[in-house]
């Protein structure tokens, strides 16, 4: 009886024999999946759109619109958090049977600064994006830079 630490590779692997001598030889991947698929039962879209808060149910705590300060909003119901945190606090101590009103509202406060966060999304990629790249400029730089210090 014969065993192996591995499985044999994929029937698939002889559409790739003759790419070494011909890369144009292997078969085109297969085009991106656009709009709505179904994956383990689940249905997804590719669309990437952030639902709002309405569309999830949820009083929106913050103005609506293009035009959000962010820095102040986000600043705004972190302070009330904190209001809501210490009248919890208070209640269960006052008056226990009374809390589950001030669970709810912490848990909109959340929902609304989570919310902001993930609005922010984009914004954080795009800029860890141009970080990254600069980056690698940097580091070309600092190599080729390194490479005329080794020549001369």
């Amino acid at each position: 009886m014969a065993t192996s630490a591995y499985p044999p590779p994929p029937p698939f692997y002889r559409l790739y024999k003759d790419y070494t001598q011909n890369p144009k030889s292997a078969p085109e991947p297969p085009p991106p999946v656009q709009g709505t698929y179904t994956l383990y039962g689940a249905n997804y879209t590719t669309d990437d759109v952030l639902p709002s808060l309405e569309e999830q149910g949820v009083r929106q705590l913050y103005p609506k619109g293009p035009n959000v300060d962010y820095k102040k909003e986000l600043r705004s119901l972190n302070r009330e958090l904190q209001l809501h945190i210490l009248e919890l606090a208070d209640v269960l101590v006052e008056r226990p049977s009374q809390y589950a009103r001030r669970v709810e509202d912490i848990s909109l406060i959340f929902r609304n600064l989570h919310h902001l966060l993930n609005s922010l999304r984009p914004h954080q990629a795009r800029a860890t994006l141009i970080h990254i790249l600069e980056l690698q400029i940097q580091r070309r730089k600092q190599a080729v830079e390194d490479i005329k210090r080794v020549l001369h």
